[in-house]
């Protein structure tokens, strides 16, 4: 099993339903599974509920995914929970698509996706990518077992991870 973190915009659900048509391997998006399971966007989820339900929930869906040949798509704060993080490294390859925040920032205004995900902080886009990568570097880069350039094409990424395999 695989599972792909980085934050938005770094490319998850694209590489990884490109990687599971190549390999095989199940797709699984775990935003995709909230959404099924709770009936409703995360940003409803979030602005009824608040983050921490969405946490405790997002937690709850990743520990309920049985190992398998299958690729991960993660949500990009899935990490800050430390038992997700021991879930994702005892059961599978973890691997970070790492970019700037400047890259993440242009995706993102390509794709605008509010409805899906809302503001962590209220800032523009680019500084609010900023401070949360500040925050989160360091612990996807703790997590992972390979750190991935997501700057690439997506075929060279796709390249890169099959040859992990």
């Amino acid at each position: 099993m695989f599972y792909i973190i980085g934050p938005r915009g770094s490319g998850k659900t694209t590489i990884g339903k490109k990687l599971a048509e190549k390999t095989g391997y199940q797709f699984i998006d775990t935003d995709k599974l909230i959404l099924e399971h709770a009936g409703m966007s995360i940003a409803d989820i979030v602005q009824q509920q608040g983050w921490d339900y969405f946490r405790q929930l997002e937690s709850q869906i990743l520990a309920s995914i049985e190992p398998q040949k299958a690729i991960v798509s993660t949500g990009g704060g899935i990490i800050l929970a430390s038992e997700n993080q021991q879930v994702m490294r005892d059961n599978g390859t973890v691997i970070y698509l790492r970019s700037t925040p400047e890259t993440l920032a242009q995706r993102l205004a390509a794709e605008p996706q509010a409805e899906q995900r809302p503001s962590l902080t209220g800032k523009s886009l680019l500084e609010e990518i900023e401070e949360v990568m500040e925050q989160r570097d360091p612990i996807y880069l703790s997590t992972a077992h390979h750190v991935i350039d997501a700057n690439q094409s997506i075929d060279a990424i796709i390249k890169q991870i099959a040859n992990l395999r």
